[in-house]
């Protein structure tokens, strides 16, 4: 089964978050995208025994959403 995990950019904050409706409790921030989604990979596994769904492999996909402000020069 796949697992969508949705990783934002919280700009007030300057860390990604990532969320997941497949994966009950997963809330994690990290300043670095990749660092969280190492975190990601140590947790679901983790988060899915505490929910009494054990599976041998998990199938991770992530989508990220990142808004910025550009200024023009003029």
């Amino acid at each position: 089964m796949d697992y969508n995990i949705q990783m934002t950019w919280d700009r007030e904050a300057a860390v990604w978050v990532a969320t997941s409706d497949d994966v009950p409790g997963l809330a994690l921030e990290s300043g670095s995208f990749d660092a969280l989604i190492e975190r990601v990979k140590y947790a679901v596994p983790e988060l899915m025994e505490l929910n009494h769904r054990n599976d041998s492999a998990y199938h991770l996909n992530f989508c990220s959403k990142r808004n910025d402000v550009v200024v023009a020069n003029g």
